[in-house]
């Protein structure tokens, strides 16, 4: 019966949406710079392009690439970069040139940036000065033929970007040495290709897009290959879910997480771009004084983010004092807000954070809250259009609501697989096109998914599952307690105990308050006893904590 239920939810309760009303993501992209053409379009320290400004410099770097580097359909080309405004340009320029962007960290080691540059086979990269000294040392293991040098002052004009490259070059040393011979400029490669016109590429949904490097559900890096019609998919399912919120044209949206991480360049660069938004690129997420100074400057109704982002901008002094009366729609993801970060920040902004879940291996969306929840439901909403999703045990067999067990996805937006590593992605798709997620989760009966936590970080305590989400929640609700991770280690009693992080927030916060403010919500066997107080917690550069550097010490 509960099966049946499912099925029948999934295929009547949502509405379905055309996800081939486009042929390509730039196709989309010419459609709103003809919609949208004299709007701001993307923004960066203090500089606007209008979209149609934005479109003749990708215009000029397709040019460049294709005429002048010869650049094939198919070709892989990186970008290793913060939130700039070069990066959308070179987003859609690579794309429209038939190429496939290769989105890389820009904080890897060389170790970790040519293991990625060639198990792509890139052939040309895009890297802002400031990193270019590590692609320097990586550069003799890799297929790179061309190396595309910006600097941080490249797109604000001469005044103003020489005086930016001069202050990071001179005074704060924040661009080390490199040599790379051959190397050309960002804008040397613009005014080349403004000198050319190139050759329109055909584009179908089913060509190569994007190869986002993850750690996916097996925890080996690898390339998820998502195709034109992936991304287009997950627009369009997107586009459904937030088009009664929002009004085409007229959305101002913060953008703080890194572009090179799937859902920061699927929801800013891709979504927001096809509603005709104007995306303010925030390049240092971590000056929280900073971030907080453009929200109070501009007329922001649009703001992402994860929860660290949010709990480090609640307990800064200048937060509460934001004219938040623009702001519509605050959407988390990454990683799951907890409960009390939701209800401090739904308390000072009047705005609840709507979460919504994914991975890279779908583009990312898969599910979320609807707009029209006001307060915290502690899930991960509803899957979106088009989007099937089932709970299956360690067997594969496919469980009934309120039963917990590994989400499966299938949809439009799911990947074709990893790149050269069809083993690989034999371990995560099914011949029925599901993907496993590593998500362990549960569906309630109005179809809400409740996020459990990872399958991988699960800890078995004498023979009880604990999951770390549960009890990291519980202590974040703590008043001295500002971050917190559990993790799982080795005991001899139990197979593994649990071992709690914690920052406080209060100094006179100690082991015992935390010991007993647990047992008044948590079980026995969930109750952790070993407690290590940090001042900082490792986290990526999306701001995820990271668990399993903890647990590698």
């Amino acid at each position: 019966m509960e099966k049946i239920w499912l099925q029948s939810y999934q295929k009547g309760v949502r509405a379905e949406v055309d996800v081939r009303a486009y042929s390509s993501i730039i196709d989309v992209l010419h459609t709103s710079v003809k919609k949208f053409a004299h709007q701001p379009s993307f923004s960066n320290f203090g500089v606007t392009l209008t979209y149609s400004e934005t479109a003749a410099y990708v215009n000029q770097l397709t040019s460049y690439l294709q005429k002048i580097l010869k650049l094939q359909k198919g070709e892989r080309v990186a970008i290793m970069m913060p939130n700039l405004l070069q990066y959308p340009i070179a987003v859609f320029g690579i794309l429209q040139a038939g190429g496939v962007v290769v989105n890389v960290n820009p904080l890897y080691t060389p170790r970790e940036l040519a293991h990625q540059l060639k198990d792509s086979g890139a052939t040309a990269i895009v890297v802002l000065e400031n990193f270019a000294h590590t692609l320097e040392k990586a550069l003799s293991q890799t297929a790179i033929k061309q190396v595309i040098v910006a600097t941080m002052g490249d797109m604000l004009g001469w005044i103003k970007g020489t005086a930016f490259n001069f202050m990071l070059r001179k005074v704060k040393k924040m661009v080390k040495p490199f040599n790379i011979p051959n190397a050309i400029s960002f804008r040397e490669a613009l005014s080349q290709g403004k000198k050319q016109r190139f050759t329109p590429v055909p584009l179908a949904l089913e060509d190569l897009a994007l190869l986002q490097y993850t750690g996916g559900t097996t925890g080996i890096a690898k390339g998820a290959m998502l195709t034109h019609g992936n991304i287009v998919a997950n627009m369009q399912q997107a586009g459904e879910w937030i088009k009664a919120n929002l009004v085409e044209g007229k959305e101002e949206v913060v953008t703080p997480l890194p572009l090179y991480h799937i859902f920061s360049l699927t929801v800013n660069i891709m979504i927001f771009a096809k509603v005709g938004s104007k995306n303010i690129l925030i390049t240092n997420p971590r000056d929280i004084g900073g971030l907080i100074k453009v929200l109070k400057k501009n007329c922001v109704t649009v703001l992402s983010g994860v929860n660290t982002l949010f709990n480090a901008l609640i307990h800064h002094p200048d937060f509460a004092k934001i004219d938040f009366s623009r702001l519509k729609l605050v959407l988390g993801g990454g990683m799951a807000t907890q409960k009390s970060v939701a209800q401090q920040w739904k308390a000072i902004t009047g705005v609840p954070i709507i979460d919504a879940y994914g991975l890279t291996e779908a583009s990312p969306g898969v599910c979320a809250n609807p707009l029209n929840n006001s307060e915290y439901t502690g899930t991960a909403g509803l899957p979106v259009s088009n989007t099937d999703i089932e709970i299956r045990d360690e067997n594969g067999k496919v469980l009934g609501i309120n039963r917990v067990g590994e989400l499966w996805v299938k949809g439009p937006q799911v990947m074709k697989g990893y790149w050269n590593m069809p083993e690989e992605t034999a371990k995560v798709l099914d011949d029925r096109g599901f993907v496993a997620t590593g998500d362990m989760a549960e569906i309630d009966a109005k179809g809400y998914i409740r996020l459990v936590d990872r399958k991988k970080d699960m800890i078995l305590v004498s023979g009880f599952n604990v999951y770390p989400n549960e009890i990291e929640d519980v202590v974040a609700s703590m008043p001295g307690v500002l971050e917190t991770a559990c993790v799982g280690v080795p005991n001899e009693k139990s197979g593994e105990a649990i071992k709690l992080f914690v920052v406080k927030r209060d100094p006179a916060l100690t082991r015992e308050d935390i010991i007993s403010y647990c047992r008044k919500y948590l079980t026995g066997y969930k109750v952790p006893k070993d407690i290590e107080f940090r001042d900082e917690l490792p986290k990526s550069t999306v701001g995820k904590i990271l668990r399993k550097d903890l647990k590698s010490e």
